[in-house]
């Protein structure tokens, strides 16, 4: 056992980048609906596992047992490993819940701190840091559990989730009081600073719409030239026909005959019982200015439940050529997705491949 443990503090940062990896292609194949009760569950025993190693891990340094005792290093691994689990999980759900260009802060707080989890293994000696992370953790998860539990999202349930996330930290600091009583008293002033930082600036990205709206995640969108909704509810649709090259550019390019309509279709993934609004945004680029501009805000309705998402569309006409793009956004502004593309004005119909959206 000694010689398994000198192996791992002289290859400690292999495992840790190994162990990263292999949370990351773990926590995406597993988490697959963020209201899915066994994936919930698994983050919070996760949480609960990350809590009990910080106490223990804490009670050891003040004393009960030497530092390079067994219980310590198994103790700080496990509460690496905890935390990374979590991270990693809450970095894919948010990840597939927004746009990258959006939601991009939000997302690199998450991906510092799942790397900084492996990264600095040996500063988790620090209370102030085990519980800045242990609490992030915890109001990460508030963001979407509370969503879930009320069926709403909005600014309002946002500021609850926050609440709930500094009541359920308040207790377990109640637990520390007792538990680690000298060690928390040395921490409490630089944690208490620490955690009010974490909750304005998670709370400040909210309002500024740079948080995912998470529990929504986009599944599926396009922009299509034909649209229609069969008997059986399927959505069958037609695009142009599209070389490979096609595929690398970083906006399609329609060929529309004055007049035509195109379709902003998209299906989201919204929990059981959450029905809310989406909006889609139609904007065009002013050419002098290189400004968007609104052509038109579609409000639409969109139910929960459904696995592969509910489907729904808006369709617009008289589309001047030039680059547009649809924003797929909750009425709060909060970016679900967009789809850019760009109009080219034809004299017919280019020939179009058609297909079926169960």
């Amino acid at each position: 056992m000694r010689q398994i443990k000198d192996w791992y503090q002289t290859n400690e940062k292999s495992v840790s980048t190994i162990s990263l990896i292999a949370g990351f292609v773990f926590d995406s194949l597993t988490l697959q609906r963020i209201d899915n009760f066994r994936d919930n569950l698994w983050l919070s025993l996760n949480l609960l596992l990350v809590g009990i190693c910080i106490i223990f891990l804490n009670r050891e340094v003040e004393g009960r047992y030497s530092h390079e005792s067994w219980k310590h290093f198994w103790l700080l691994n496990t509460l690496q490993f905890g935390l990374g689990n979590i991270l990693g999980g809450f970095f894919i759900l948010y990840f597939r819940s927004g746009t990258l260009s959006a939601s991009w802060p939000f997302l690199l707080i998450l991906l510092f701190a799942l790397v900084a989890n492996e990264l600095f293994q040996k500063r988790y000696a620090r209370l102030v840091m085990q519980l800045s992370f242990f609490y992030l953790a915890v109001f990460s998860f508030s963001i979407f559990l509370v969503p879930i539990f009320l069926h709403q999202i909005g600014p309002f349930i946002f500021i609850l989730s926050g609440i709930a996330s500094l009541g359920v930290f308040w207790l377990f600091t109640l637990l520390l009081k007792k538990l680690i009583a000298k060690r928390f008293k040395e921490s409490r002033r630089p944690l208490f600073f620490a955690v009010m930082a974490i909750f304005f600036s998670v709370n400040l990205l909210y309002f500024a719409n740079l948080i995912p709206p998470i529990p929504l995640s986009l599944k599926d969108t396009g922009i299509y030239q034909y649209l229609s909704r069969d008997s059986r509810g399927s959505y069958i649709i037609a695009e142009e026909k599209r070389g490979l090259l096609d595929y690398f550019s970083f906006h399609e390019t329609i060929h529309l005959v004055p007049g035509d309509s195109l379709y902003a279709y998209n299906a989201i993934f919204s929990p059981t019982n959450l029905d809310t609004r989406i909006v889609h945004e139609w904007q065009y680029q002013d050419e002098k200015t290189g400004e968007w501009m609104t052509f038109a805000r579609i409000p639409l309705l969109l139910s929960g439940g459904r696995s592969e998402g509910f489907r729904t569309y808006s369709a617009k006409s008289n589309l001047t050529p030039g680059d547009w793009r649809v924003n797929i956004a909750t009425p709060q502004g909060q970016l679900l997705g967009r789809i850019n593309f760009r109009i080219i004005t034809a004299s017919a119909r280019p020939p179009l491949v058609y297909q079926v959206k169960n």
